[in-house]
């Protein structure tokens, strides 16, 4: 079981990374892996002390005893893969990859949702490896390894593995979306968390509905804010904006959580009057900041905002009295039918 709130399992047969863009700055998993699970042999060497607290030393270790996990679940399951890692880190070899595409295709009753922040080299192993006739030859042999003599056919791209790039910013999303477009994949995703700024992808999105026959489309987003100690407040537009893109272009569209932040005024929504009060009201010892759409901290930008700290629960999963959990229509259609996949 997990808390992240668009999956109900986690599975990781590698685990450990490095810091790789400002979204990675309060990753959760570097946090665990330095505290929580610092003393699990799984953990040891992945994570080194600094004055801001555990950090990912690079280091990288296969789990033997996890990979083959999936195997055993009898009953089907949405499945997070290396929530502790990135599957496509740069140090991860080719062959550890092999392996975890052999366990997603001898395990069609799961549906596996894959994210990463190295969209190039996941693009470069899928149309070298993954979906290539003699590069695939290398997961046969896994497979072959895994169950010796077991009847299966390979139809890559594989229709439970959903590939995903995680974007933080529009610097980020411009990096990576044009790596996911060309990667072969059933169902294409973007996790917008932790939003750190206003990002359009309309462009990604557009073609769903008005290109016909055009395959190379996003098929679900899911967006949110950051948790955990020093954590950066979400402003509420980026959030919305993310949310009507997805509604013009007809992708799900899924508001995983606020963070640690709620919108505790919004100038030009709210309180006409803001400014006579703000310095009181709106200010609470360190638990409030200021916030304009461009991610300034201060008041004199567009569309400011004051975000209060509260707590990952009080701040909720509603956008403007909404709960959105939108998922691929592939899931929808598959959930109550495991042969299906």
């Amino acid at each position: 079981m997990t808390k992240i709130e668009w999956t109900e399992a986690t599975w990781n047969p590698i685990v450990g990374c490095s810091l790789a863009s400002p979204g990675c700055t309060n990753c959760y998993a570097m946090k665990f892996a330095g505290t929580l699970l610092a003393h699990v042999p799984k953990y040891d060497g992945l994570t080194q002390e600094t004055k801001a607290g555990p950090v990912w030393t690079g280091k990288l270790h296969f789990d033997e005893k996890a990979l083959l996990e999936p195997l055993r679940w009898k009953k089907p399951r949405l499945v997070f893969v290396n929530s502790m890692g990135d599957l496509f880190h740069e140090d991860c070899p080719d062959d550890w990859i092999d392996r975890v595409f052999a366990v997603m295709a001898l395990c069609p009753q799961h549906t596996f949702q894959v994210l990463t922040k190295r969209s190039a080299r996941m693009r470069e192993y899928c149309l070298s490896r993954y979906c290539s006739e003699a590069g695939s030859d290398n997961i046969a042999d896994a497979i072959e390894d895994l169950r010796p003599n077991t009847s299966w056919e390979w139809d890559a791209p594989l229709p439970n593995v959903w590939l995903g790039v995680s974007v933080e910013d529009q610097q980020r999303a411009d990096e990576r979306i044009p790596d996911l477009l060309a990667t072969p994949a059933t169902v294409r995703w973007i996790s917008a968390e932790p939003l750190l700024g206003p990002v359009s992808i309309i462009d990604a999105m557009w073609a769903r509905d008005h290109i016909v026959g055009l395959d190379e489309t996003i098929d679900w987003v899911a967006a949110g804010g950051e948790s955990g100690k020093g954590s950066r407040p979400m402003h509420p537009d980026w959030a919305r904006s993310l949310r009507d893109q997805c509604a013009t272009a007809a992708v799900p569209f899924f508001f995983k959580q606020w963070g640690e932040w709620e919108v505790s005024l919004d100038r030009e929504r709210d309180d006409p009057d803001w400014r006579a009060d703000y310095s009181n009201n709106y200010v609470d010892h360190g638990k409030s900041r200021w916030l304009n759409i461009e991610g300034g901290r201060g008041f004199h930008g567009d569309r400011f905002v004051v975000m209060r700290q509260v707590g990952k629960k009080r701040a909720g999963r509603l956008l403007d009295g909404a709960l959105h959990d939108a998922m691929p229509d592939f899931f929808a259609q598959n959930a109550n039918n495991p042969e299906a996949a």
